[in-house]
């Protein structure tokens, strides 16, 4: 089976957006709250949106199953205040939920959290493990999406290893779900979103993590840092030198059995990179289509975001490591994983290969 753990829903019904626009206008200009009702969108809607975009590139690439979220530079936690991001965030969950309803069989949910900067930081956590729990106890989802920089561009919020965060890490530990440590966008003009601050975005998350004794207090705790790791596996050595010079575990005690790089790398000598660096059993095959890279690679005739493409054109990977990559990973990381994939098989008349 093959799972990308990585997947937003960039192409939702263009009611979304609009709703999402009026909402941020209005509380912007009189401190109004635009009520989700508002919101119509029709499941006429979604399953064009699904069946003509994901659904349509999953099946010619041979991906199974999506674990799918919103728009992840649409989060944009910056806007309102902690009422405007929990509001926001419930109707982007609930269109993904509703996805997910529609194709059990092809989508899992992982559910964006509402989180807000600044003096609403910690109610925001607050909310956050209040919207994490409806997610997953009645949407069925199996993870979510934490941003280490709800400032938007800014990093003016403490590390998310500070116990601002620890009752989020409490209820994730509980429910037995991982987060993506996955930025938002950027509001910061020196900082290009999905070249600069993503990638920004992870390499900095994986240094908050190797400072901090976060595992010892939350030993189970499970995160994915997407985008391949940004820098992290091209600067292995000088993470296990930092860490070495300060007195700390290898790297393989301190991280590595918690924290997991996604495959959303858009060439093969990067993805044979990160495979060389990051034990298998660390990598999870993701792609992030349709997202941040659209095109075409001329040098090889295919999409820059049809990674299954690449890692199958990978010798070195073994048949034992692939398969782990691919799938078994994933229902390793995501501990609601398995549980999901058999509800959405019986609920389809073709199943999955489970």
């Amino acid at each position: 089976m093959v799972i990308d753990c990585h997947g937003h829903f960039t192409t939702a019904p263009r009611a979304l957006g609009q709703w999402r626009d009026r909402q941020i206008k209005a509380f912007a200009e009189a401190g109004d709250r635009l009520s989700p009702a508002e919101l119509r969108i029709g499941d006429d809607e979604i399953v064009a949106a699904i069946t003509d975009g994901q659904l349509a590139l999953q099946r010619e690439r041979g991906t199974d199953v999506t674990l799918f979220s919103p728009g992840a530079g649409k989060m944009a936690h910056h806007y309102g205040d902690a009422e405007t991001s929990l509001a926001w965030s419930r109707v982007a969950n609930d269109l993904i939920g509703r996805v997910c309803g529609l194709f059990p069989g092809s989508f899992v949910g992982v559910c964006q959290l509402p989180q807000s900067p600044g003096d609403a930081l910690a109610a925001s956590v607050r909310n956050s493990v209040a919207e994490l729990e409806r997610c997953v106890t009645e949407l069925g989802f199996v993870g979510c999406l934490l941003s280490p920089d709800p400032s938007d561009g800014y990093y003016q919020a403490p590390p998310v290893t500070d116990r601002v965060y620890y009752p989020l890490y409490e209820k994730m530990a509980e429910l037995d779900v991982p987060a993506m440590l996955h930025v938002a966008m950027s509001r910061n003009p020196a900082l290009q979103g999905t070249c600069a601050h993503y990638l920004a975005g992870d390499t900095a998350v994986f240094m908050q993590l190797c400072e901090s004794d976060l595992f010892t207090d939350f030993p189970t705790l499970k995160f994915v840092i997407p985008h391949g790791g940004g820098a992290v596996p091209y600067h292995w050595g000088r993470y296990r030198g930092v860490m070495q010079d300060r007195g700390r575990p290898p790297l393989d005690e301190l991280v590595l059995r918690n924290v997991f790089f996604d495959t959303c790398v858009y060439h093969k000598r990067g993805l044979e990179l990160l495979l060389d660096v990051i034990p298998a059993g660390n990598v999870l095959f993701a792609s992030e289509m349709i997202g941040a890279v659209r095109g075409v690679d001329p040098e090889t005739g295919h999409r820059f975001d049809d990674v299954k493409y690449l890692l199958d054109s990978i010798d070195s990977l073994s048949t034992a490591d692939r398969e782990a990559v691919y799938g078994g990973n994933a229902r390793r990381v995501f501990g609601r994983l398995d549980a999901a994939l058999k509800s959405g098989a019986a609920t389809t008349k073709e199943g999955l290969n489970l």
